[in-house]
């Protein structure tokens, strides 16, 4: 158990980020893609004429006077999920080496991200985090025209123009087992079901969003065969990349879950699991409390806490450690240990799990424990396709 706690005091830290985004990092967030230099929530921007950051670095650091970058994928800082893991790490990166450098996000329908890598890697920076599987045949193309930099591309590797994954000198490919922690989840929601009924929101039909419904299935149907999964709902296909920034429709889609008897739902959505969680609020009655499962971060915090009424409906997160995988790239580069290829986390490297938050799985921890200690000996495979 002690494997999984130790995830909920640093992800429990996003809360505290998410409320000072503007104060540490945001100085430098541009979005480009739509309108350069428009200013995002974090607060005041940049403009494409001022390569570099405002930010000045603490005297004496291993970082001082050096630029690292961050590219963040559909729905940028303040996404609540994904992308603010990112950010979490590197503004503590700066904080803790002394670097200063830029993050872009794209437009709101994800365009964009081939500028911003683009910019990044024109104006100094020596490495760039490029957050998003998305950024695959950007990083391979850009990266081939800057080998001089660096680049950490989260969920995928570099991809040529017959989309093949291309081993490059230069990149780092930060790979996680998502089934491996959406198993347990999986589980957790067929311990608490009273319905039998549950079901899952995935943000864009793309094989890395099957990881966390597959292992999510499995996870359900290890603990209980007879377990009713509905018909999983997608929000969106490629290339509209949207239905990761979406509430909207990813309450549309919990709700549709909902009325069909489910009462714990899933989401792999990103942005738009803030809708599911509303949902979960919304239609829950005093002879029914109905749960949602978050996902990346501990959402139970990065949507209020104890404090907001949605949280009384988030029963677990997956969590998915992109704030490690990025922090080690940072010093690894800093530091020159960086090594380009696949650095793979899944949960004997407690690069996924889940949280305990609110208390409402104190009961089954145990039990889940118990389920990821024969997922690490290999005892239980967890599948990474469904069917």
């Amino acid at each position: 158990m002690k494997r999984y706690l130790r995830f909920i005091a640093i992800i429990g830290a996003l809360a505290l980020v998410l409320a000072a985004c503007g104060s540490d990092g945001g100085d430098d967030t541009t979005t480009t893609g739509g309108e350069p230099g428009t200013t995002l929530a974090g607060g005041p921007s940049t403009t494409e004429g001022e390569p570099g950051a405002t930010t000045t670095a603490p005297p004496g650091l291993i970082g001082e006077g050096r630029q690292i970058g961050m590219a963040f994928d559909i729905g940028g800082r303040g996404d609540l999920s994904f992308n603010d893991l990112a950010a979490l790490a590197w503004d503590q990166g700066k904080r803790d080496y002394g670097y200063i450098g830029r993050e872009l996000s794209p437009a709101a329908d994800g365009s964009g991200k081939a500028e911003n890598l683009q910019l990044l890697s024109e104006t100094g920076h020596e490495l760039i985090i490029a957050n998003g599987f998305s950024f695959a045949r950007d990083v391979h193309d850009i990266g081939l025209n800057f080998p001089e930099v660096t680049y950490a591309i989260t969920d995928d590797c570099p991809q040529d123009e017959t989309f093949t994954a291309v081993a490059m000198d230069n990149v780092r490919c930060m790979l996680f087992s998502e089934e491996q922690g959406s198993f347990l989840v999986g589980a957790a929601a067929a311990m608490k079901s009273e319905t039998g009924i549950i079901g899952f929101i995935g943000g864009v039909t793309v094989p890395l969003i099957a990881k966390f419904e597959a292992g999510f299935i499995a996870g359900a149907q290890h603990v209980n065969p007879d377990i009713t999964i509905l018909e999983s709902i997608y929000l969106t296909s490629p290339p509209d990349f949207t239905g990761f920034n979406d509430p909207v429709a990813g309450k549309e889609a919990a709700l549709s879950l909902y009325a069909n008897g489910a009462d714990v739902v899933y989401h792999a959505a990103g942005g738009s699991g803030l809708g599911l969680f509303e949902a979960a609020d919304e239609q829950s009655t005093d002879d029914q409390h109905l749960w949602a499962i978050g996902v990346d971060a501990d959402q139970y915090n990065t949507v209020g806490g104890e404090e907001s009424p949605l949280s009384a409906h988030i029963l677990t997160s997956m969590l998915k450690r992109v704030d490690v995988a990025v922090g080690r790239a940072i010093s690894d580069y800093l530091n020159g240990t960086f090594t380009s290829g696949e650095l793979r986390l899944g949960l004997a490297e407690d690069g996924v799990g889940y949280s305990t938050t609110g208390g409402f799985i104190d009961d089954i921890v145990a039990d889940l424990d118990a389920l990821a200690a024969q997922i690490i000996d290999g005892t239980i495979e967890v599948p990474t396709t469904v069917g």
